[in-house]
C-alpha cells in the first residue's frame, strides 16, 4: 500500500469498489473480482486482495438482507464445504510464491472469466439440460475456494455449478450471496495470519466503505429494473484490459 493515499489511488478505487458492491448486489453477478484486477495495476497484488476482502465482508452482509433465504441451500453447502480444502491450498501457497506469479494468475483469472461468459454467450459451451449431481457443487467450491482466496474471483466455477441447477436469477443470485459471504469469512483467518491484512489497506478500507455500501444499493436497485447487457459489456472490456496488462506486466 502506498504510504499515502492520493489521488491516483482513490481514482482506482472508488470505481473498483463500486463495481464490486454493483456485483454483490446483484446486478452483473459474477463480476465482483473485477475491482482486483483493477486495483493490482497500482498495488502489489497481496495488498489489492487484502484491501477488498474486508469491503467484499461488508458487501456480503449487505446483500444478505435483500436476498434473506432465498437461496438454493443445498447448492449453497456443497459450494462451502468444497471451498475449505480450495482456500487451505491458496493459503498454504501464497507466501511461497513470487508477487508475479499472483499478478499471471489474476490476470489469466480475469481474462479466463470473459472467455468463459462469451462462451456462454455464443453458445459455444452451453449448460447441461439436466442438474449437475451435488458432489459437483464440491469440486467447483474446491476451485473457487483456491481462485476466490488468490484473487476474489470464485465467480466461475460457482456460475459452471449453479447455472446447470436452473435456478431463477433471484435464487441464483441469493445462492452466491450465502455461499461466497462463508467463504469469505473462511478466507479471513489465513488472511490475517499471512499478514495480507495491514494497518494502511485497513485505513484506506475506512475511506471506501460508504462506496461498498452504496454499490451494493445500486446493485439490488438494478437486479430488479435493469438489462444486464451493458453493464457486462463494460465488465468485460475492463476485464480484458487490466487481466491482459497483469499477464504482459508479469511476464516482462
Amino acid at each position: 500500500m502506498p504510504e499515502v493515499l492520493d489521488l491516483t489511488f482513490f481514482a482506482f478505487a472508488i470505481p473498483a469498489v463500486i463495481f464490486a458492491g454493483v456485483s454483490k448486489g446483484g446486478f452483473g453477478s459474477g463480476a465482483a473480482f473485477a475491482a482486483t484486477p483493477l486495483l493490482a495495476l497500482i498495488l502489489e497484488p497481496g495488498a489489492a486482495i487484502g484491501l477488498m476482502l474486508p469491503l467484499l465482508m461488508l458487501m456480503d452482509v449487505t446483500a444478505l438482507r435483500p436476498y434473506w433465504k432465498q437461496w438454493h441451500g443445498p447448492s449453497a453447502w456443497m459450494l462451502i464445504l468444497g471451498a475449505v480444502p480450495g482456500v487451505v491450498l491458496g493459503a498454504l501457497i501464497y507466501k511461497a510464491v513470487d508477487p508475479d506469479l499472483f499478478r499471471l494468475l489474476i490476470g489469466l483469472v480475469a481474462l479466463g472469466f470473459v472467455a468463459f461468459q462469451a462462451a456462454v454467450r455464443l453458445r459455444l459451451w452451453v449448460p447441461s439440460g439436466r442438474h449437475l449431481p451435488d458432489r459437483a457443487g464440491l469440486i467447483a467450491g474446491a476451485v473457487g475456494g483456491l481462485t476466490s482466496f488468490i484473487s476474489h474471483a470464485g465467480g466461475p466455477p460457482a456460475a459452471v455449478f449453479l447455472l446447470s441447477r436452473g435456478l431463477d436469477k433471484t435464487t441464483y443470485q441469493a445462492t452466491t450471496v450465502i455461499a461466497f459471504w462463508a467463504i469469505n469469512l473462511m478466507k479471513s483467518i489465513p488472511y490475517a495470519f499471512l499478514g495480507i491484512f495491514t494497518w494502511q489497506t485497513a485505513k484506506a478500507d475506512l475511506f471506501l466503505i460508504p462506496f461498498a455500501v452504496l454499490g451494493v444499493w445500486l446493485g439490488v436497485l438494478a437486479h430488479r429494473v435493469f438489462s444486464e447487457r451493458a453493464y457486462f459489456a463494460l465488465t468485460y472490456a475492463l476485464l480484458v484490459v487490466t487481466g491482459s496488462k497483469l499477464v504482459f506486466d508479469a511476464l516482462t
